[in-house]
């Protein structure tokens, strides 16, 4: 079995099984929050296990703001819908979170959360008014830039930065005014909170590549044609096999673009007081610049999705609890993506100095021997007897919890 090889995520994949388990047991009873919940674990498993252990108030806001963004982000990916109907939609959802238009049927991904989506709007009426106000202003902002990008190409490098900032920037803002809102962290600047969400859209769009590229009826494009147009003519032509490796050379730029976020997001989370807080921004960065290592010069990436495996997810977050820990796992992710340069990438410099430039942030930061998080270890803490031992017990283990959490 796979997990045998890396014997150290054995109890963290555990761990992890657990706690989804155990979020799934505390879904409210109020119809409206019932349906949140539900909602949010079925779009994103990962932020709802980030975002349980934060306060309740502060969760039901992060929820609910996500769910918002997530059918703001439906409307805008769905290239069924005609642009002028578009386009109103769009700039004036942030009026609709108040009262959501029914007669809105569109054959959406998350049909269920659009259909349904005034159990979101009634949560978010029960929400603090700070809160309340942050997410209008933040959707208003998103659903206006949105709009704005609407059937216009990413020529440049710039335009690329501006659709990120725009679209993106205004999210990880709100998140920061949701976090100083009761009071729990000092507002960070907000160009340390618009780096935290480039870094993370700019992994994203790197990432879905091939779900974007094969979007039906049309593609969606977010790749900046200044990068693409050096390697292929058009931007589908990087998933066509003879173009291998110009399309590799295309990532490899992409993903070194990425990487200019990095400093900013360091900065940010050493800046954090609050543990949940910390941990719920720290863990999707950490999986970001890991999606990325796997990403850099990787030929499999134009023919099926290029995934984190479970075992060392479950560890990041299991073992993610402070900023030696973040500074650990930045610095084995750049190390990984350090050792796939080749040298006769035509951005292999420039490839180095960002990598290196963050090695050097973690490591004048005098922690990593601090650290608990270890992406990459030389040796296992476990001989080979001691992993089949532990693998059986801990798989009976978890059999038996698991029997008792569906009885309860």
């Amino acid at each position: 079995m796979g997990i045998l090889k890396h014997p150290d995520e054995i109890i963290p994949l555990l761990k992890l099984m657990i706690a989804v388990k155990n979020a799934e047991k505390q879904i409210p009873t109020e119809a409206h929050w019932g349906f949140c919940y539900s909602m949010i674990r079925k779009v994103s498993r990962s932020f709802a296990i980030v975002m349980q252990p934060l306060a309740t108030q502060l969760r039901n806001a992060a929820c609910v703001f996500y769910l918002i963004l997530r059918a703001l982000d439906t409307v805008e990916d769905d290239t069924s819908i005609a642009t002028d109907i578009k386009l109103p939609i769009l700039r004036a959802f942030h009026q609709h979170i108040y009262e959501y238009d029914r007669q809105w049927h569109f054959s959406w991904d998350c049909k269920v959360l659009m259909d349904e989506f005034h159990h979101v709007s009634t949560a978010f009426l029960e929400l603090d008014r700070g809160c309340q106000v942050v997410i209008e202003d933040m959707i208003k902002r998103t659903g206006e830039a949105m709009a704005q990008f609407i059937g216009k190409e990413v020529v440049t490098v710039n335009d690329y930065d501006a659709y990120c900032q725009y679209v993106v920037g205004p999210i990880g803002l709100g998140m920061s005014k949701l976090f100083h809102n009761p009071g729990m962290e000092d507002l960070a600047p907000e160009d340390l909170s618009n780096s935290v969400a480039l870094l993370l859209q700019k992994t994203n769009i790197i990432h879905d590549y091939l779900e974007d590229i094969n979007e039906i009826p049309e593609a969606r494009k977010f790749w900046p044609r200044e990068i693409w147009c050096k390697y292929v003519n058009q931007l589908e032509d990087l998933k066509c096999d003879e173009n291998s490796e110009k399309a590799v050379e295309c990532l490899n730029e992409m993903v070194t673009n990425s990487l200019s976020h990095v400093e900013d997001c360091l900065t940010y989370l050493s800046a954090l007081r609050d543990h949940a807080i910390f941990r719920a921004s720290a863990i999707p960065l950490i999986m970001s610049i890991g999606t990325l290592a796997l990403c850099y010069n990787n030929k499999q990436f134009f023919r099926g999705p290029v995934k984190m495996r479970r075992g060392l997810a479950a560890v990041v977050f299991d073992q993610t609890n402070t900023m030696p820990d973040v500074y650990g796992a930045f610095y084995d992710f750049a190390s990984m993506m350090k050792s796939n340069v080749d040298k006769k990438d035509p951005n292999a410099m420039k490839t180095l100095r960002k990598i290196e430039a963050i090695q050097s942030i973690c490591r004048d930061s005098g922690t990593l021997n601090k650290r608990k998080l270890h992406i990459v270890r030389i040796k296992s803490v476990y001989s080979s007897i001691m992993i089949m031992v532990l693998f059986i017990v801990l798989a009976v283990i978890f059999a038996r919890l698991y029997a008792n959490l569906n009885d309860n």
